[in-house]
């Protein structure tokens, strides 16, 4: 059986910045990115019907049979089961939206209709990333951890709480802090580190290759992926990889995309003094719109940059490759390729916003392709109506 995670159109734009550079699918939520917990529930590899931009990083493999899934749905025991029992020509929806089709070809019409009675998880909007992450960690813990047994703690300096429910892949290491998963589970990944006096309250979600630094404080629903480093104090964020928040200063409610630097001493509010619920930048709507939260900080997309000392108000919204420093806190919106803060911004040009971002993979030992740099000049040009300070009077 062949499985392809598709993207629906109205989702996907409402998930950028993140969706500028990879299929909803790709979005990490908890431990796991949503196309990884497909593949843990169904254990087989599966691959992406998404817009054409994307489709030469991402291509959809094709078969006779295929089961297509909503990409933006978090997979759950029940809904796995209905999934597994569609039959060729047959649909799953739900409330309008299509979850899941079974067909040779992708086709939203034409085929018998099934109503998922019960409820689902979707990522529909920025927010749901970190609002879902602590449940989706503790579903992601179960999930890639049951029947397995767990490496030893072995530092005599580390002190824990609920051991049972603390996961440690072969190589990560924890040398004198505190881990309490007595609210949540903690899960550290294969090579990842612990520094000294680090505090950590579950659940977290530490990936392969990635540190936590000395004197850290994670306060809860937190997921780091895979080769990023963090440090200072983080509450209710999501870092999906390869990115480093590395110093002191605070990041809450919050989303941070790949390949992002948040500079020493980088603070992100994410509750208004007035304690309004936060608005965040809609690019379906080209302008803001009230998540309903009074919780939300920064949403920072792929190749995004920031200087020491930068203040995020609550509710920012940073496009992808843009570079932020300066004095005081920058506007709420920073389109795609900005360059400056609150005095104000210029075109981060495309060759050199390539040049950054190979610089940077490198460090991970990693390259910046011709389909990643099609990709950053697509989203150059489609972006460019959001940079107003270029338009001429």
């Amino acid at each position: 059986m062949n499985l392809v995670l598709f993207d629906d159109p109205l989702i996907r734009q409402h998930l950028l910045p993140f969706t500028f550079t990879r299929p909803v699918a790709e979005i990490r939520t908890g431990i796991l990115t949503i196309r990884e917990k497909w593949e843990a529930y169904l254990k087989q590899p599966a691959s992406h019907l998404t817009v054409d931009y994307l489709s030469e990083k991402y291509p959809e493999t094709k078969d006779t049979d295929t089961i297509f899934i909503n990409g933006a749905i978090c997979p759950d025991p029940t809904f796995v089961k209905a999934v597994r029992s569609l039959q060729k020509g047959e649909s799953l929806t739900k409330d309008d939206l299509v979850l899941a089709l079974r067909a040779d070809h992708f086709a939203a019409t034409g085929l018998a209709k099934k109503d998922y009675p019960a409820d689902v998880t979707v990522i529909r909007q920025l927010w749901n990333i970190f609002q879902y992450n602590g449940a989706q960690l503790r579903a992601d813990f179960q999930l890639i951890t049951q029947g397995r047994k767990s490496q030893p703690l072995t530092d005599p300096h580390t002190r824990v709480y609920a051991p049972e429910n603390i996961f440690i892949e072969e190589g990560a290491s924890v040398l004198a802090s505190v881990l309490n998963a007595s609210l949540g589970p903690i899960y550290l990944g294969k090579n990842s580190q612990v520094q000294e006096g680090v505090l950590v309250r579950g659940a977290f979600a530490l990936g392969e290759n990635s540190i936590v630094n000395m004197g850290a404080k994670v306060r809860g629903d937190v997921s780091v992926g895979p080769h990023s480093k963090i440090g200072g104090e983080i509450s209710t964020t999501v870092i999906f990889g390869y990115s480093n928040k590395a110093h002191d200063g605070f990041l809450g409610s919050s989303v941070i995309g790949e390949w992002c630097n948040l500079g020493a001493d980088t603070n992100t509010s994410n509750l208004k003094n007035n304690y309004d619920n936060v608005k965040l930048w809609s690019y379906v709507k080209q302008g803001f719109q009230s998540t309903g939260l009074m919780f939300c900080g920064l949403m920072m997309g792929d190749h995004s940059k920031c200087g020491i000392n930068t203040m995020f108000n609550s509710g920012t919204v940073t496009g992808v490759s843009s570079n932020i420093f300066g004095d005081g806190y920058p506007r709420n919106f920073i389109p795609s390729f900005g360059w400056g803060g609150a005095a104000g911004f210029s075109t981060f040009q495309l060759e050199k916003a390539c040049v950054t971002a190979a610089k940077a993979m490198e460090r991970r030992n990693q390259v910046l392709t011709e389909a990643d740099k099609k990709i950053l000049s697509h989203i150059f040009d489609m972006t460019a109506h959001e940079r107003v300070w270029e338009k001429k009077p």
